[in-house]
């Protein structure tokens, strides 16, 4: 499969839910420290061997730290900002007409936008300020924040199957459930004695989270019954810096880490490390699994490249 090449440090992938050949990239100059950011949206072509083509390209005064598209609007992206903004784009308008909207409360970077995937009209935004948002499209601010986390919350992460129902991960080393009716934080995990990077939930089992950290490890929980994990992955040689379930297969996950590589585990059985690929050659900080088809696996990193295969083969191999 082809690799993009992308001026600045990968920092998130995203593969588009309405498009199979459709994948936007987040990127930061510097390593994301000082500079400039950038939004790609690529796509690829339906023959392996021509090269991926960059539809529409966002240019932003501070790094981008994660983008999510809309689940609403096909064409619609959201990223997250280290100047603590959230942005929507547009590929429908022309570039003039964008950014659409420039959401601007958090106080620090914004490390992780999701798109709500039930009721389809809102998204949160996680930010080192300690806090995580909720925002709609059409509401010039936030309907409401989320302060509970002594630390930067990294990630924030919708149910795939309650609309009002999402994860948070934080540098406090806790995983925190929330219930948006709710005023306050329905279930507190200390996960992690180490700070939590990234967190995601089971496509299949609404009771399942998965937890990412410094630690170097991932952990499966069931929030019935979360006294102790129901897996514990250990491989990564450094910090887990991302963690995704697959949406097709149950017990699959894929998850990257500082010690610049891409995993694949399958967490109910004993061998749990099912793939590890070695393509980068700087920290793997953006991975992601295709919603639209099975085994395509996305990451991208601050070697500033983008790689795009099917599981199960190189990603090398063009």
């Amino acid at each position: 499969m082809p690799v993009f090449k992308t001026p600045f440090n990968g920092y998130s992938v995203k593969f588009s839910p309405f498009y199979e050949n459709r994948i936007a990239v987040a990127t930061a100059q510097n390593f994301g420290i000082l500079g400039n950011g950038r939004l790609h949206v690529l796509e690829l072509s339906s023959n392996p061997t021509l090269p991926i083509t960059e539809i529409a390209a966002y240019d932003t005064a501070d790094g981008i730290y994660d983008v999510t598209w809309s689940e609403s609007h096909d064409s619609v992206v959201v990223a997250a900002v280290a100047d603590g903004s959230v942005k929507l784009y547009d590929l429908a308008l022309p570039p003039t007409s964008n950014p659409i909207r420039s959401f601007h409360e958090h106080t620090r970077e914004v490390h992780s936008a999701d798109y709500n995937p039930v009721r389809r009209d809102s998204f949160l935004s996680a930010s080192w300020d300690d806090t995580v948002k909720l925002w709609t499209v059409d509401r010039p601010t936030s309907v409401r924040t989320f302060k509970e986390h002594a630390y930067c919350v990294y990630s924030a992460v919708w149910n795939p199957r309650h609309a009002d129902v999402f994860a948070s991960a934080s540098g406090d080393c806790t995983l925190r459930i929330w219930d948006v009716r709710e005023p306050g934080s329905t279930m507190i995990l200390p996960a992690h004695e180490h700070e939590i990077l990234s967190c995601d939930w089971n496509k299949y089992d609404e009771c399942i989270i998965a937890t990412a950290s410094v630690d170097k490890s991932i952990k499966v929980w069931d929030v019935r019954s979360f006294r102790v994990p129901i897996a514990v992955l250990n491989g990564h040689g450094y910090a887990v810096r991302k963690v995704k379930f697959s949406p097709h297969v149950r017990n699959l996950m894929v998850s990257c880490s500082y010690d610049m590589t891409v995993c694949v585990w399958d967490f109910m059985v004993e061998d749990a490390l099912v793939s590890r690929y070695d393509q980068h050659t700087e920290f793997a900080v953006g991975v992601d699994m295709s919603v639209l088809v099975e085994g395509l696996i996305a990451s991208t990193g601050w070697d500033e490249l983008v790689y795009i295969w099917q599981h199960g083969t190189d990603p090398r191999a063009s």
